[in-house]
């Protein structure tokens, strides 16, 4: 493997490379990846208006054809970081206007690209800020194909655009969950469920888990709390607080009802016999132990 910073002088980079990760990496058998420490794109889906896709300017890699902004990461960059980052340099994708699905990694071993697979929470129109692009544009689903795809892109949108319909969520029994670990959380009921709730902000789910395509999954989380635990404050976040008027069981077969009537692919999270089976009953498309759960944060630190 060979790693070539690109020339000062060229028309992506006039005055040489910005950043070290800006650089080709070239195999033994001389095919070039952009990138040093790998690249990312980002796939933006609005259900209403399709994808994002980049005109890529004649002069780039590949250029002429379309695809998705992205570019090389820098230095110990997430790929979400990385992609989202690019997006916003080459489309002027606002800031919070997308929320990462699940990625999709094609790793080479010397060279990897992330697509990052985000939905659109705010609605926006791209904005070309870099000489990198000739258009943006939204394009339906079922036109993407049309279009003279970049090959990277193109071998990997029929598995990309087959997952697009789904829609992981985990409907999580606090109480079962907290009451799990003899740490103390009797003392404090409504504080457990506030870090549980914390937590699970950060949920990021191996495919395989999921039985699912793609990498890693970034489910929405419902966490239905009771007793004590309802008195945690509200806030903004990526997990949904249900909480219990009555019977917790009840509510949270409540929730995973509503989300299976969404069409979304529930994983309920509970170790009670009781309510796991009427989970299933429910619709639940998986049942998963107190301990699955708390395994997967732990290992995420």
């Amino acid at each position: 493997m060979t790693v070539v910073p690109p020339a000062s002088g060229e028309p992506r980079r006039p005055e040489g490379p910005r950043n070290p990760g800006d650089a080709w990496v070239i195999s033994e058998s001389g095919e070039k990846y952009w990138g040093r420490f790998g690249a990312a794109g980002l796939l933006a889906y609005d259900p209403a208006r399709g994808i994002l896709l980049q005109h890529r300017v004649s002069w780039s890699h590949f250029g002429g054809t379309w695809g998705l902004p992205g570019g090389a990461l820098h230095e110990g960059e997430s790929a979400i970081d990385g992609a989202v980052r690019e997006a916003q340099e080459e489309a002027g994708v606002p800031d919070g206007a997308v929320r990462a699905r699940f990625t999709s990694v094609l790793d080479l071993g010397i060279w990897s690209y992330t697509t990052v697979i985000a939905d659109v929470q705010v609605p926006f129109e791209p904005v070309i800020s870099d000489p990198e692009s000739v258009a943006l544009e939204w394009v339906p689903v079922d036109e993407v194909d049309a279009r003279p795809l970049h090959p990277g892109f193109g071998a990997s949108w029929p598995a990309l655009r087959a997952l697009l319909g789904t829609r992981p969520a985990i409907v999580v029994d606090a109480a079962n969950v907290v009451g799990s670990v003899p740490d103390g959380w009797w003392k404090d009921r409504a504080g457990a469920a506030a870090r549980l709730r914390s937590r699970l902000e950060r949920l990021a789910v191996p495919a395989e888990e999921l039985e699912l395509g793609g990498d890693v999954w970034f489910p929405e989380v419902s966490l239905v709390v009771e007793g004590q635990a309802r008195g945690i404050p509200d806030e903004p976040g990526p997990v949904r607080l249900v909480r219990a008027e009555a019977e917790g069981d009840d509510a949270i077969v409540a929730e995973i009802e509503r989300r299976v009537a969404r069409e979304e692919s529930v994983v309920a999270v509970t170790s009670d016999r009781g309510l796991r089976e009427r989970a299933d009953y429910a619709g639940a498309a998986h049942i998963r132990s107190a301990g699955w759960l708390l395994e997967l944060l732990d290992a995420q630190g």
